[in-house]
């Protein structure tokens, strides 16, 4: 094993005690679990909020203890093509993995955090866990116990998880998008507002999968 495989396997092998942790405390603590001897995690988080453009995507993903995945971690520490390739470990080993999505036109009617805690609660419809590690987003709603997380993403191995299926799906769903609608360099600025997207915002407008709310600045009335 090399250095840098020794150093990801202790980074993985924290995140994953910090989810055990919270679960032993639960289940000392919580009189909700008083007949249970384990508990299933379950972690949540997002893709997308930020972006003037497309939904947002939510993930709720169950891990096995087994085998440990080194690579597992905050989605935007990860390179691309690295993202791709633990994604598809995260496949197919996760004893769960649900994807939930809010429209840019759901994000316009309600807000893009509560499109975020519906899209959550959509990832979440079938999970079989005891309570759910939430990055960072409070009162989702959630059928089981949710534990909001700051900096979830770095600090628990579920929440690693689930920002990594977030972040790949809703960039595969970004690229095809960017083959629909060239014009806005989808493919390369995810939606996000750099100023070749705003410049071609200005020059054609927005397409449908602009979040009017979100470009009220660069397009007057969002069009």
């Amino acid at each position: 094993m090399t250095k840098l495989e020794e150093r990801r396997r202790l980074h993985a092998q924290s995140l994953l005690d910090f989810d055990r942790a919270k679960a032993a405390y639960l289940l000392t603590m919580n009189p909700d679990f008083a007949e249970k001897t384990a508990l299933v995690t379950a972690g949540m988080d997002e893709a997308g909020r930020g972006p003037l453009m497309g939904p947002v995507v939510t993930a709720c993903v169950v891990m096995p203890p087994e085998p440990l995945l080194p690579w597992v971690d905050d989605s935007k520490k990860l390179s691309e093509s690295r993202r791709e390739a633990v994604y598809e470990e995260i496949m197919a080993c996760a004893l769960h993995a649900g994807v939930g999505m809010a429209s840019a036109a759901e994000i316009d009617a309600i807000n893009i955090l509560e499109a975020t805690r519906l899209a959550m609660r959509r990832a979440a419809e079938t999970v079989p866990a005891d309570f759910c590690l939430i990055d960072a987003v409070q009162d989702v709603g959630l059928t089981c116990l949710e534990l909001p997380v700051v900096r979830g993403d770095a600090q628990s191995y579920a929440i690693a998880a689930a920002s990594i299926v977030a972040k790949v799906t809703r960039d595969r769903l970004i690229r095809e998008m960017d083959a629909r609608w060239p014009v806005y360099g989808f493919a390369r600025n995810k939606g996000y507002g750099t100023a070749e997207h705003i410049a071609a915002l200005r020059q054609y407008g927005p397409c449908p999968e602009h979040r009017r709310s979100f470009i009220g600045h660069f397009v007057p009335g969002g069009a």
